[in-house]
């Protein structure tokens, strides 16, 4: 199983919550981390039905990996980046 962190602050997507109510639920995600005892896990957070997004409230999964064969499996067809877009998308992080 896992264990989901759901802030008290309504918010359907990540971009639409305070930072104050993120702050206050990462410390729990970290302690449920250290508490299922794997030296591996995965911290999952989605935004909108085409990312899987089931219930209309943000909400971290936070799920053990035992191996191999138990908790998340993750793929996806990568694409090269174009770096044009990622000079854009910096110069709009103002990173």
């Amino acid at each position: 199983g896992h264990a989901l962190v759901i802030p008290k602050y309504h918010a359907e997507k990540l971009h639409q919550l305070p930072d104050e109510f993120l702050a206050e639920t990462m410390p729990i995600a970290k302690k449920i981390a250290a508490a299922l005892g794997v030296d591996n896990y995965n911290v999952l957070q989605n935004n909108g039905k085409l990312a899987h997004q089931e219930v209309p409230h943000v909400h971290f999964h936070v799920i053990p990996k035992p191996n191999e064969h138990e908790g998340l499996t993750i793929g996806w067809p990568a694409t090269k980046a174009d770096p044009e877009k990622l000079k854009e998308l910096a110069s709009r992080l103002k990173l």
